[in-house]
């Protein structure tokens, strides 16, 4: 029995396996920077394995919790809308920076640094918001493009890489969907510092 156990989580693990690769680029540039601007793009979302537009799942989602319960759709949308500023990006932004503070390294990556070289564009590209049923779960997952590109002139791309799939989960049960994904921007956040220790902060 122990070791169907470990064998389904050890499955599990690999369907959850997270996929950053370097498109283009190098990271040179980064080596003296204290600063780096930080800016989000959600404009080209998809969701589920359909590919929904944003405003398609949000539409679908609604009408479905509220024929299920009046009312609850519309409270659920304004958690979604409001989850991006309160929770993605700062999630993100939060691991990136712990693991990068860990090393000792003195660069700070924040939104609203108009005077950095250098931007950091994180365009999510699509989502799989996940479930939790209690006994059974399945995480989030949360597929983004990130661009390294100068500030003063955003068409110029210095580093360009992609992170596919990064899971979304916690230990124990989290029934939010808006949640869930937080903690798969977390893991994008995470392991972006961890390649730019490897590659860019020895």
């Amino acid at each position: 029995m122990k070791k169907i156990v470990f064998a389904v989580l050890f499955v599990s693990s690999i369907m959850s396996a997270q996929d950053m690769d370097v498109v283009k680029g190098d990271f040179g540039f980064l080596k003296d920077q204290k600063e780096i601007n930080v800016e989000f793009d959600y404009s080209k979302m998809t969701l589920l394995k359909e590919k929904l537009t944003e405003g398609q799942y949000v539409a679908n989602r609604t009408k479905e919790l509220n024929d299920k319960t009046k009312g609850t759709g519309d409270t659920w949308k304004k958690k979604w809308d409001s989850s991006k500023e309160l929770i993605w990006n700062p999630k993100f932004l939060e691991l990136i920076n712990i693991v990068l503070v860990k090393e000792n390294k003195e660069v700070s990556f924040q939104e609203g640094l108009v005077n950095a070289k250098y931007t950091l564009i994180v365009e999510t590209v699509w989502i799989y918001p996940g479930w939790d049923a209690a006994i059974m779960k399945q995480p989030a997952k949360v597929s983004t493009v990130l661009r390294f590109v100068e500030t003063s002139k955003k068409s110029n791309v210095l580093l360009e890489i992609s992170s596919d799939s990064a899971p979304g989960d916690q230990w124990g049960n989290n029934f939010s969907n808006e949640s869930r994904i937080g903690e798969g921007f977390a893991k994008t956040g995470k392991s972006v510092a961890k390649m730019l220790l490897k590659k860019a902060y020895k």
